[in-house]
């Protein structure tokens, strides 16, 4: 250690405050964090790229200190997708240091992984209060039946009004319209469920019949619609 003329040139006071590490809550338990290994949790994470085109929701499962499992959901742009492959392959086996401080291709993905470093270093990880937090595989209970990540996508008009197209029960076939033309209810096709049927060799157009439901008063429609074609 280097230090200046003037500092060299100082008399030594002694330093009587020396309080250490706040604790903070982790896996059910107050820890004092020193260094990285001793950061444990699973939290999730919200990123956005520069022009704001796209976003990033990430899931990490830190256990002392090493990712061992992530969960990497985009949406938005075409593009993010690949690099959320490449995330996926590069995140795991890393420490959240390392990870916070490696290309990760994608700056949505960049960001939540920022967002999730400072939610996790300061005890805000979502299994801050339980008991030995959560077994690795613990993430894919974000998703869905056939492990399909929840994505709601809506789109409405001034001229012509709202079009719901997909939500977390399916995609969405058919709107419901009640005498005054407002949505009352829709069908959807669950496709995680349609897809493990065709795959357990299901015939396809069965599988479909099997996988579609309803949701509010959709019997009582005067009119159906279809959102994407009319």
């Amino acid at each position: 250690m280097q230090y200046s003329a003037e500092v060299q040139g100082m008399s030594c006071v002694a330093r009587g405050a020396n309080h250490g590490a706040a604790p903070i809550p982790q896996e059910g338990a107050w820890t004092k964090v020193k260094e990285v290994k001793d950061v444990c949790g699973l939290t999730h994470g919200v990123g956005w790229c520069a022009p704001q085109q796209g976003a990033c929701k990430l899931t990490l499962n830190v256990k002392n200190g090493m990712i061992e499992e992530a969960l990497v959901e985009t949406i938005g742009c075409s593009g993010m997708t690949h690099s959320a492959a490449m995330a996926a392959e590069i995140l795991p086996g890393k420490t959240i240091l390392e990870a916070l401080n490696t290309d990760l291709v994608c700056d949505a993905i960049n960001t939540a992984m920022r967002e999730l470093f400072l939610q996790i270093v300061y005890g805000r990880s979502q299994t801050a209060f339980s008991e030995n937090g959560l077994p690795v595989g613990a993430g894919l209970e974000d998703l869905g039946k056939g492990l399909r990540s929840q994505i709601g996508t809506m789109y409405g008009t001034q001229a012509k009004g709202p079009r719901y197209l997909e939500l977390a029960e399916g995609y969405v076939t058919s709107l419901a319209l009640d005498a005054d033309g407002e949505v009352i209810g829709y069908q959807f096709v669950h496709l995680g469920k349609m897809m493990e049927m065709i795959k357990k060799g299901t015939d396809a157009n069965e599988a479909v019949k099997k996988a579609t439901g309803q949701y509010g008063r959709y019997s009582e429609a005067t009119r159906y619609l279809d959102p994407r074609h009319e």
